[in-house]
């Protein structure tokens, strides 16, 4: 028997009134601590909805007939047509219903064709991961080249910067900065040749053609633990871990060492997911296409921007606020130079980096089933030699001799430069496009040092700024139209009036691509520059992030490590 029990007005009223006081209360920091930790787990937990992608993370279901497809790219299976209104809806009618026919005289033939499509993506999967494996490589590159630049007393804090890049980096992306750049890239950019990756389809903000920030694959737990995603991941974090790198060119000889770590987490979690969810992970800049009719949207086949420009601008925020190292300038103002410890070191960093882009490049693809991997190859590396003979024929008329870390530089600003564009153009573009990079590296690291007063010791903001820069608005100038199809969803049947004409530059007839390519790599030059600023200037304005005189003086290997790079050195100064 259940009795009605009738609450005294009395007590219902100072009930109410004790539960609206709960309500305004302001709650204690411990308890601000739960509610947004209770937040954050409620993104990594997968959503309980049997509409959702199922996840493969053992890699058997990743793969099927739907990527058995011609060498255009065009599928075997066809799809029925939902739409009865279209005037060709008899048509794909019966063309569908003789597909399931031949379907069910031939079943056998449906499942050799999912055996197709599987090492298909498993060709593509193997290309992906082995051409990140030389990006990887690159570190290599990077740590000789920046090492053999500086003076000997830095020689160990070189290397350790480099060291502890991919380290602090490669956690930050793993906790947030793979979801926030590709979280959502199954919406408007799946990665097709690696089975479309349909588990990471929310942005967390934004949506549509209007995405600004992933939303799925926190902690690569969830729908970020499946085959594709991780390999999607293990590509894409080496680009990253390049950004990270860029910056340790510009800031080394009087960075303390918490100060970079701090860098780091801050370009991998925050600075370079956020432009590249723009880009490459399927976010507004890379839709202006469809949204706002330019071109093909933002276009950056593998990196200029998205990779080196950001870098290179967040190195110049950095080594602003740092400021020049002591003794870079005299009493009258002129900059004094710092020549290279190690020229040995600088060439071999620079090849193994020339090396590492035959996977940074061509492995952009994600598909070795892309046969345009030749093109890309053959483009990357005559940008590189253009890029080096320009930088060496301007130093001998600009200083009468060429200078070896010149055209190191010059091959490298060839390569960065090449790096956006090198799918859409012809050879003939590439060399054009390299020699323009080595005469812009050169004048970069000129102006840098005698105007803007900015001590680069390794030029890595001309490199990889100035020439990333450059190297996205070449895309709206050179591409010629022979590839890219359909890039981010425009143009899939035809473009310009042609049938399968790809990304088009200005000289090829398609002014509105060089004009959302001039948007988006400034945008990046302000993004990347601005918020590094922003947020680091308020960081040392907290806790200064250079070195004390007395350590930069010294040298950073012993006060900050305690090894020093060349301890022969110490036992010849001690005898």
């Amino acid at each position: 028997m259940i009795r009605n029990q009738v609450e005294p007005v009395g007590t219902r009223a100072l009930s109410i009134r004790s539960i609206a006081s709960r309500m305004l209360r302001v709650p204690s920091a411990k308890q601000l601590c739960v509610a947004v930790l209770f937040i954050f787990l409620c993104l990594l937990i997968p959503a309980v909805d049997a509409q959702e992608p199922q996840r493969d993370p053992a890699g058997t279901a990743t793969g099927d007939k739907q990527q058995a497809v011609d060498a255009a790219g065009n599928s075997f299976v066809v799809t029925e047509p939902t739409d009865k209104t279209a005037p060709d809806y008899a048509d794909k009618k019966k063309a569908y219903d003789e597909y399931q026919a031949q379907v069910a005289r031939e079943p056998l033939a449906v499942k050799l064709a999912d055996a197709v499509g599987h090492t298909r993506i498993g060709t593509n999967f193997s290309w992906t991961l082995l051409t990140g494996y030389l990006v990887l490589f690159m570190q290599a590159g990077f740590a000789l080249l920046t090492c053999g630049l500086v003076r000997k007393k830095n020689t160990a804090h070189l290397m350790m910067l480099n060291f502890a890049a991919y380290v602090f980096a490669f956690l930050a992306y793993y906790a947030v900065g793979y979801a926030f750049q590709f979280g959502a890239v199954a919406i408007n950019a799946a990665p097709a040749n690696l089975g479309g990756t349909p588990t990471l389809n929310r942005f967390l903000i934004g949506s549509g053609g209007w995405g600004f920030l992933g939303g799925r694959g926190f902690f690569l737990s969830g729908p970020g633990y499946d085959a594709g995603s991780l390999c999607l991941t293990l590509f894409e974090v080496v680009f990253m871990e390049t950004a990270g790198y860029i910056i340790v060119g510009a800031i080394c000889e009087r960075i303390t060492f918490w100060s970079f770590l701090l860098c780091e987490l801050f370009v991998a979690g925050i600075l370079y997911p956020i432009f590249g969810c723009w880009v490459w992970g399927g976010g507004w800049l890379s839709q202006l296409g469809l949204t706002m009719n330019l071109g093909h949207g933002y276009v950056d086949f593998a990196g200029s921007s998205v990779v080196h420009a950001v870098g290179g601008f967040c190195a110049m925020a950095l080594a602003i606020i740092l400021g020049p190292r002591l003794g870079k300038y005299g009493p009258d103002g002129k900059p004094r130079p710092f020549p290279a410890h190690n020229l040995a070191f600088v060439v071999t960093g620079t090849f193994i980096l020339l090396f590492g882009w035959m996977g940074f490049n061509p492995g952009s693809t994600l598909a070795a089933t892309d046969l345009r991997i030749s093109v890309i190859a053959v483009n990357t590396n005559l940008a590189a030699v253009a890029g080096a003979a320009s930088a060496m024929v301007f130093w001998y008329f600009r200083f009468g001799k060429p200078d070896i870390t010149m055209a190191c530089n010059g091959m490298l600003a060839g390569l960065v430069a090449i790096t956006a564009s090198c799918a859409f153009v012809s050879p003939t573009s590439s060399v054009i496009i390299g020699a323009l990079a080595g005469i812009l590296v050169c004048v970069g690291v000129l102006f840098n040092e005698r105007v803007l007063k900015v001590d680069d010791p390794c030029g890595a903001i001309s490199v990889h700024g100035y020439c990333g820069w450059f190297g996205a608005i070449c895309v709206g100038i050179f591409a010629d139209g022979t590839y890219g199809g359909g890039w981010n969803g425009v143009g899939t049947s035809a473009y310009l009036g042609s049938a399968g004409q790809g990304v088009t530059g200005l000289i090829h007839g398609d002014a509105r691509q060089f004009l959302c390519q001039l948007f988006g790599a400034t945008l990046c030059v302000v993004w990347a520059f601005g918020a590094t600023y922003g947020v680091f200037w308020i960081v040392n304005k907290v806790r200064s992030i250079r070195v004390s005189p007395e350590v930069e003086l010294e040298g950073l290997d012993v006060p900050q490590f305690g090894l020093p790079g060349y301890p022969e050195d110490m036992v010849s100064a001690e005898a």
